[in-house]
This record gives structure tokens, sequence and C-alpha cells, in this order.
């Protein structure tokens, strides 16, 4: 059993990660925003992860940290703020969970680190499957608050010797959240060719954050982890002829092949996602 502090763990990945940590048999202290009540939890503190005494009083007695907490997606009426506040948070908990003793970060990086999404200009990858050889081309505040997540991990486990793993999320939903995305995307999928129709179940997301928790590898990684399918009723052959034609295809792609190659995720984490919108229940079940 180990003892993990959950930062975010109000949202929507959060709330799933801290139940399926604590129904493994593992210790949780959360810690977010706005309270998180569960009386299953070693401790639950609400505040803002700018406050280094929080962070500090969090991250007493703990063993490792799974590091959610952000402003997600690009915020338009407040770029800077939300740049600056996702760098501050991620610099402040992981340094200090240096101080502290921890063993392992796990955190939420995020294909806009790649810099397709919510690029102010259209982009196509220079290869499909995207692995994580590719260039990262962000411009936005989120995508690059997202690298510098990243970039600090890296120099967390260069100062500290903490083993960290960064996970870049595609959308990630289930239940009514999942079912929203996909009509969205049956409505106008070149809308989304920009994130190449990339999608995870957050029933996965937490399986993912487990396994990445539990996997015996040292050092500092970045790892896609998507479901191996797109989001779209379109076959993936002909999405790439319409959206991106100009993509290298470097490997041999399924008729609704997913675009992010997760086979280094599956090598080093042994995991590997159990549920698909096609033939599964993700898109009937699960939290909103």
């Amino acid at each position: 059993m180990t003892h993990v502090l959950v930062t975010g763990a109000a949202g929507h990945i959060g709330r799933l990660v801290v139940d399926d940590l604590l129904s493994h048999g593992h210790r949780v202290t959360a810690t977010d925003r706005n309270p998180v009540h569960d009386p299953r939890l070693a401790r639950s503190l609400a505040g803002d992860l700018r406050d280094r005494e929080l962070v500090r009083e969090a991250l007493r007695g703990v063993e490792a940290l799974v590091h959610l907490a952000a402003i997600p997606h690009p915020d338009t009426r407040d770029p800077a703020g939300q740049f600056t506040a996702n760098c501050h948070t991620a610099f402040l908990a992981l340094d200090e969970a240096g101080r502290a003793g921890v063993r392992r970060v796990v955190a939420a990086s995020s294909i806009g680190a790649l810099g397709l999404a919510w690029s102010t200009h259209p982009r196509s990858p220079g290869h499909v499957p995207v692995d994580e050889s590719h260039p990262t081309l962000a411009e936005d505040p989120y995508g690059l608050s997202k690298l510098v997540l990243e970039q600090v991990a890296e120099g967390t486990h260069r100062r500290w010797g903490i083993d960290t793993i960064c996970l870049r999320f595609p959308f990630t939903g289930t239940g009514p959240r999942l079912t929203r995305q996909l009509a969205a995307v049956r409505a106008d999928p070149g809308h989304h060719a920009s994130d190449l129709w990339g999608w995870l179940d957050t029933r996965d997301a937490a399986t993912a954050i487990r396994a990445a928790l539990a996997a015996e590898t040292h050092g500092s990684h970045v790892l896609y982890v998507a479901a191996p399918d797109t989001s779209s009723d379109i076959p993936t052959a002909e999405l790439l002829a319409r959206y991106h034609p100009t993509a290298d295809i470097v490997a041999p792609l399924s008729r609704f092949a997913g675009l992010y190659d997760t086979s280094r995720c599956t090598r080093l984490l042994g995991f590997t996602p159990a549920h698909r919108w096609r033939t599964t229940d993700a898109v009937t079940e699960g939290p909103r």
C-alpha cells in the first residue's frame, strides 16, 4: 500500500483516480481548490496549489505524487495567467515533492504539448502514428505549460532522483461526456483534425495512472496514452487523406486505427486501454 497525494482531485479525471487508488488499497490524500469529500481519504485539503505551505502540508507522509491540477484548455481571456498558474503549480508541487522525499511522480501532460491542437495555424503531423520522437510545436499557453511541466519533471528527476512519468492524454471522457464528444466529432470531423481524433475513456486514464505508479521503471519519461481507435466513424485512411494528406504514414493502420503510437506506454507500464466506444459501455456508463 502506497500513500499517494492527488492534486486536482475534484476534476473529472481526479475523481476517478482517487476512487481507483482507494479501491486498490492505497492511502490517498486529496487536494483541490474545491473540497473533496470521501470518508476513505487519509486527508482532504482545499486551497490554491501556489500556496507553498498548503503543498508542504499535503505532502506530509506521502510516498508518491499524482499531479493533475491545472487550468485546462487555452484560456483566451487570460493566457498569461493560465500559463503562469500551470507552470507555477507544476514546479512548486514537484519541487516540494523532492524536498519531502517522495519516490515517484506521475503527472498529467497532454497531446496539447504536441502543438497541433489549438494552433493558430493549421498544422499536420510530420508522421503518423505520432510517437514521442515527433517534434513538439506548441504555441498556445496550455500546450506550452504542458511542455514546461515535462521539463520540470525531467529536472526534478535530475535534482532529486525522483522517478517521473508524464502521460500525454488526449480528450478523456466516459458516459454522457464522451457521448457529447462523439456527437461533435460526427457533426464536424474537420474541427477535430488538430487533435487527430484522439480519445481515452476516463476510467482507462485512471488505470494508466495507477499503472504508472506501480511500474518498475526508473528515470524520467514522457508517454502518449490513448485509445487504439479514433473518435470518428470515418475510416482513418480517409481522415488522413482529407485533412492531413502530407503526413507520412510510417506504420500499417487498421480501418479505425488511432493516430498516437502508445507502444512505449504499453511496454513501460504494461497498460492497454480496456474500453472502446464502438464495442463497450463507454458511452452509456460512467460519470458525467
